[in-house]
């Protein structure tokens, strides 16, 4: 096990700053704060890993987040289990939020050490919500928003033959878990962690904040490089995550103290978590002038993603690019800052309202 004190903070460039000078090794851990060990999982996507925590609680260790249901994060649990945890117990498995790189082994966990489940009441419902949907039929509706988004019919079929994909990264969660809630303080190792619940990432994402030394468990609210996806999805397609996102964004500001150790589910462990919560809302302010200055001539969904985007969007990422233009549309949609109708064809086309300017 890494000792995390030694080495020389590193300067972020953009007001941040990294305590630790390196990452976990596979099968290794850093020691971030009394009792906290930083792990890592590796991932085959495009963002390539997940930060996984243990928190020693008692005898044992409570898990924060458990990483995607694939062979190498079983194998890469087994080496860290008897390696850097040293055979101890999980005594909890706490899941900040419900999409599969969070809980993917949460049931995997929670079966081989007889431990419970712990989440917020939302994201657990959703979670086994869309792991039903395997091996299920894709729904019709679900072809009308994509549909209307702009999609053709060869990639409205690709989403059909994809249907039901979530439960395939996802371990068979338990029947039952234990609720937290905002507001709630868990006690774990003799410590309170009070759950601070943000929106628009997943509908009701966790945070763990030790107040005794400001040390949180930010989970995918707040990362320090990279701005967590924030989506309209076929299920709720009138939905305003965006709204929720950014005011969830403004009360963090109010809440979380300006030199809490952020320990992220993405990238590294850092301090300076007003500058960061004031950048990933300013970027979407910027976005938004954006995508207003696109829609001065009728757009859809699809379109507007170099509006949004700083790299082109290619089939990987279609879902979830469409997900994003489609919660930035909605934001402006709910403010009354857009015009959308909906063609012959099924097709949305958005414009932007025109505001007469008084002299």
């Amino acid at each position: 096990m890494a000792d995390g004190d030694t080495g020389v903070p590193r300067q972020g460039g953009r007001g941040l700053t990294y305590p630790f000078p390196g990452l976990p090794a596979p099968g290794e851990a850093i020691a971030v704060a009394e009792g906290i060990l930083w792990m890592r999982l590796s991932m085959p996507i495009a963002l390539d890993h997940i930060n996984v925590y243990a928190v020693e609680d008692g005898d044992g260790w409570a898990i924060v987040d458990a990483g995607l249901n694939i062979a190498s994060s079983r194998e890469g649990w087994d080496a860290l289990l008897t390696g850097p945890l040293g055979g101890r117990p999980v005594t909890r498995v706490i899941c900040t939020h419900l999409h599969p790189d969070h809980i993917g082994l949460a049931g995997w966990l929670c079966e081989r050490f007889d431990a419970p489940l712990v989440m917020t009441r939302t994201e657990y419902v959703m979670a086994r919500m869309l792991t039903a949907d395997t091996g299920q039929t894709a729904p019709e509706a679900g072809a009308v928003h994509h549909r209307a988004a702009g999609w053709n019919d060869g990639q409205i079929e690709g989403w059909r033959s994809g249907f039901g994909q979530f439960g395939k990264a996802v371990w068979p969660l338990p029947a039952g878990y234990v609720r937290m809630r905002e507001g709630d303080r868990l006690s774990i190792g003799g410590h309170d962690w009070r759950v601070v619940v943000g929106e628009g990432h997943s509908p009701e994402h966790a945070c763990l904040w030790r107040e005794d030394d400001d040390v949180v468990l930010g989970g995918d609210q707040i990362l320090p490089k990279i701005s967590s996806n924030v989506s309209v999805w076929w299920t709720e397609p009138t939905a305003d995550p965006l709204g929720d996102w950014l005011a969830s964004l403004e009360r963090m500001k109010t809440v979380l103290p300006a030199d809490a150790l952020i320990l992220p589910s993405h990238g590294e462990p850092f301090t300076g978590v007003h500058v960061r919560l004031d950048a990933l809302i300013r970027g979407h302010q910027v976005a938004l002038k954006r995508l207003e200055r696109a829609l001065q001539t009728p757009r859809r969904a699809v379109d507007v993603f170099p509006a949004l985007f700083a790299r082109p969007v290619g089939d990987g990422v279609r879902g979830m690019a469409t997900g994003e233009s489609l919660a930035h549309l909605n934001y402006l949609l709910h403010r009354g800052r857009v015009h959308r109708e909906r063609d012959e064809q099924g097709v949305d086309w958005w414009t932007a309202i025109q505001t007469e300017t008084v002299a």
